[in-house]
């Protein structure tokens, strides 16, 4: 007998994971493109067919059935299946489920922001499955958002409703890729808190391995290695970092009044030291009618997979 399993895909501004999952949400197997190795969006697409393809044809793997495809990407539009505007893509326009569809004929296939993917992820394995009412933050490259109301994915009247990552965190701030100054993404996120270390490696004398390194070879886990070691500027750096991602999250509490915020994503893995700070300054700018009522804890998925199965479940959730 033939095992069905769903191809999960989880679309990043540097890497692609893709991978085939099983109704359990465990991915069986996977694999992993450069995404910005590709010139055309054309070329990107063939080569997530390909890979699929490899997957189904893996000899360690029983004979599988492909009974769907599952996206999560940064501004998919789940409405019309196409990525449209990312600002951390070398592509403005991707018909991403019309492309894949010419060539798994049949199949269908669903597509939406890589945080509503990790939402989704969290309602059906996480510790999400018993909420009506929450919010993930996922911290990569950029920040995204998913925000769940009443059970169910707010997805607005165009298909791009909850894009945290660009509300204006900082008047006047940083440039951000999408064009504006000060989105929240710009500090909050892998890039953002590298950049915030760079403003503080200028700005003082103090002595900090993270000197030794370029902005482009600068990683988020070299901060949070440098930060575990005792490094005043890469300490700093989470507590800044932690104090804008808690001041936005309390504006989005007041319009989601969520009972809890997942952090989920590279960054959510310094724990307390970016999330003690946010934490902290939530509450400090939360209206009073929602002090000490909203939980924001890191997502217990695990970072390597979610992406694929969150992707996955966008298929599986309508045969679980």
């Amino acid at each position: 007998m033939r095992k069905k399993v769903v191809a999960g895909i989880d679309i990043g501004g540097m890497n692609t994971r893709i991978g085939l999952v099983d109704e359990t949400g465990e991915v069986l197997t996977d694999s992993n493109i450069a995404t910005n190795q590709y010139p055309t969006s054309e070329e990107f697409v063939s080569a997530i067919y390909n890979s699929i393809e490899l997957l189904l044809k893996n000899p360690d793997m029983p004979l599988s059935e492909l009974i769907g495809i599952g996206i999560g990407a940064p501004c998919a539009n789940y409405h019309t299946g196409s990525i449209e505007g990312a600002a951390n893509l070398p592509w403005q326009y991707v018909a991403l489920s019309s492309m894949l569809g010419e060539q798994f004929p049949g199949v269908p296939i669903k597509v939406t922001n890589d945080a509503n993917a990790v939402a989704i992820a969290e309602m059906i394995y996480g510790d999400a499955k018993d909420l009506k009412d929450f919010v993930v933050i996922t911290l990569g490259t950029g920040l995204g958002s998913g925000i769940v109301a009443n059970g169910e994915l707010i997805y607005g009247h165009d298909g791009f409703a909850g894009e945290v990552g660009h509300i204006t965190a900082v008047p006047g701030g940083r440039q951000c890729n999408c064009g504006r100054c000060g989105c929240l993404e710009t500090y909050v996120s892998a890039t953002g808190i590298k950049r915030t270390v760079f403003e503080l490696l200028a700005n003082s004398t103090k002595e900090s391995v993270l000197r030794n390194t370029s902005f482009n070879e600068l990683t988020a886990k070299d901060i949070h290695v440098a930060a575990l070691n005792g490094d005043s500027v890469a300490i700093r750096a989470f507590e800044i970092t932690g104090e804008i991602l808690g001041r936005s999250l309390a504006d989005v509490v007041a319009f989601t009044s969520p009972s809890v915020i997942f952090i989920f994503g590279g960054l959510a893995e310094a724990k307390d030291m970016i999330l003690k700070p946010a934490r902290e300054n939530m509450e400090k700018y939360l209206v009073g009618c929602y002090k000490n009522k909203v939980q924001l804890k890191p997502s217990a998925l695990g970072n390597k997979d979610a992406g694929i199965a969150g992707g996955a479940a966008l298929i599986w959730r309508d045969f679980v």
